[in-house]
């Protein structure tokens, strides 16, 4: 498929093209065929499968805002359907289940495992779920987007001899090759500009190789024109420009995930492997300025769980009740601990409207 594609193009085709089929194809990329990609049986383990305290957590700072907007909440990227679970639970146990929840699925065979998992949901909750294939014209409420923004395609660019490559798929004696090309296409001449001009003074070192992602930012732009008052939350791991395209980050940060293992080949198993790249925050935020959107915070996912009051719901197990209490401070540490997600992966709230996130307020916040 990938390589008919690639002759189809006339024997080149942009990496961000590439990504898009190997992970997007219906019933042949990563995320819309059939294999098990959440949790300990599959390619990684998201937050929201380490613990329910990442959604129970989330879940109050989603309910806040539901309090101010009266609107509903809508998932980007549901994947297994366990953050919808652990939040719609702690929603209506708080007295805040939205009169919908919406669940933003491109993936056929996804959606079918979302809806089955989500199916076992006291039926006042499972019928507020409604599965969407396109963003909605205008939403009103809370947006969340956890681990989305990483899997957006991206293109690759490289800095050589004053020159600035775009780099791209071609085939040779049946295997895929990277093929750089001069000729930068419009969509990549202002996000490329933006990093030599703000970040590299000038030209970067030679050889300089990054990602740029013009899909994540109309992904943000659209978001921003659908959103009429509420707020959007990206959880995700990535830098602000200033650390993403620092001289000394020579090698770009596309990564790719097999059965948990993390290796840097995107044509290792195409289809069968996750493909990421960090995400530029800074970015993400100036796409939500241009869009009208307010940055309510900016700051690490452990400050931001940890404000959101996560040490309260495990102070909640009585600490002698081992076979449960440990567990939980187990799951606590992945989730904050420095060495594992807590410092590696950020938090951005963006709002519209008076819509106040006092989340951030008790955060140390970043610079963006």
């Amino acid at each position: 498929m990938l390589r008919q594609s690639i002759a189809d193009a006339g024997g080149w085709m942009s990496f961000a093209r590439f990504m898009e089929l190997a992970l997007y194809t219906p019933g042949h990329g990563y995320y819309a065929a059939g294999a098990r990609k959440f949790g300990a049986d599959g390619d990684f383990v998201t937050a929201p499968e380490i613990s329910a305290l990442f959604g129970q957590t989330l879940a109050r700072t989603v309910g806040a805002v539901l309090e101010q907007t009266g609107g509903d909440v809508l998932e980007l990227g549901p994947g297994s359907g366990k953050l919808a679970r652990d939040m719609l639970l702690a929603l209506d146990a708080a007295g805040r289940l939205p009169e919908r929840y919406l669940l933003l699925e491109v993936s056929a065979d996804l959606r079918q495992r979302q809806q089955e998992f989500l199916a076992i949901l006291p039926a006042h909750i499972a019928g507020r779920l409604h599965w969407l294939d396109e963003i909605p014209d205008a939403f009103t409420g809370c947006v969340v987007a956890n681990e989305v923004l990483d899997v957006v395609p991206v293109h690759l660019v490289r800095f050589a001899a004053g020159w600035v490559f775009e780099r791209g798929v071609t085939i040779t004696e049946n295997r895929f090759e990277w093929q750089d090309v001069p000729a930068l296409p419009a969509e990549l001449a202002a996000p490329v500009a933006r990093i030599q001009s703000a970040y590299l003074a000038g030209d970067p070192p030679d050889g300089y190789f990054t990602e740029v992602s013009p899909a994540s930012l109309g992904l943000v732009h659209s978001l921003a024109n659908s959103l009429q008052s509420g707020a959007i939350l990206f959880v995700d791991y990535g830098y602000r420009g200033a650390e993403y395209y620092h001289p000394s980050r020579v090698t770009g940060s596309l990564m790719c995930h097999y059965r948990h293992f993390a290796h840097p080949d995107p044509f290792l198993y195409p289809g069968l492997t996750d493909i990421t790249a960090h995400v530029d925050f800074t970015a993400v935020a100036e796409a939500g300025i241009a869009a009208g959107l307010t940055v309510a915070g900016y700051t690490t996912q452990a400050q931001f769980l940890l404000a959101g009051g996560l040490t309260d719901l495990v102070a909640k197990v009585d600490a002698s009740d081992v076979i449960n209490y440990l567990p939980l401070t187990n799951q606590l540490q992945r989730l904050i601990s420095p060495t594992e997600m807590g410092e590696f992966f950020k938090v951005l709230g963006l709002v519209r409207g008076d819509v106040n996130l006092p989340v951030f307020a008790s955060t140390r916040p970043l610079p963006l």
